[in-house]
């Protein structure tokens, strides 16, 4: 069966050449040029990936992403930007990105990179959410199917690529994971980006889970990387 694409870019251009060229390789494609469009074709069909321009008419990326999100958190979303700040990439992998890609590109470092991001979906089932089940580490549970994350009894809210931090970590507590292991399960195995984005979303978590007098869950291992405790 043909991988589903889903291409929201205003400049047609642009546009055109990445549908000849996805086609050619065999995905079937639909194009929006438009964030309020891509919306509706978002919504009204499966896709295996989405390639998102940020600056768009209508409605921009970021909240276009956004949207997408707030109801599908793991079809995977390839950013297409003119910008180069860091501003603009964490921005977008905040709100759950799965890779970006800067104007102008290469065409086959773009393929490559869709064929890196639906290879990583079909090897990333556990991320589908499962039947009313709580994953718990000392006073911290998430429940998977409603994404609720809990510590304290007190309701905690993360961003998508937070979530998927911490529930990796969750799933390995009291495990020692080096931050390339994080790097691979998290972001993918053909992430391009800075290394450090480990550290970052670390700190970010830690804010959120660890606030107060709260005992920290999520302990620095110097030299290695690091662990998420059972115990307080």
């Amino acid at each position: 069966m043909k991988h589903s694409i889903l291409i929201v870019e205003d400049e047609e251009k642009i546009s055109r050449l990445l549908e000849i060229e996805l086609e050619m390789e065999g995905y079937q494609v639909k194009r929006c040029l438009d964030g309020l469009t891509a919306s509706e074709a978002f919504h009204s069909a499966k896709w295996d990936l989405v390639l998102l321009d940020i600056m768009l008419p209508g409605m921009s990326g970021i909240e276009l992403l956004r949207r997408i999100r707030a109801h599908d958190s793991v079809t995977p979303v390839i950013l297409l930007t003119a910008k180069d700040s860091v501003e603009d990439k964490i921005s977008g992998l905040d709100y759950g990105a799965n890779d970006y890609i800067t104007k102008p590109f290469q065409i086959e470092e773009l393929l490559a990179r869709v064929r890196a991001s639906l290879r990583l979906r079909a090897a990333m089932p556990q991320l589908e959410p499962i039947e009313d089940e709580w994953l718990c580490a000392a006073d911290l549970k998430i429940n998977e199917k409603t994404r609720e994350v809990i510590r304290e009894d007190k309701a905690i809210e993360l961003t998508p690529r937070e979530y998927d931090l911490l529930v990796y970590l969750l799933k390995n507590k009291r495990q020692v994971l080096e931050r390339e292991q994080i790097l691979e399960a998290v972001w993918g195995f053909d992430y391009y980006g800075e290394t450090n984005i480990v550290d970052v979303y670390i700190r970010y978590v830690r804010k959120k889970i660890d606030t107060g007098q709260l005992p920290e869950l999520i302990q620095t291992v110097r030299g290695v990387g690091y662990v998420l405790k059972d115990t307080i």
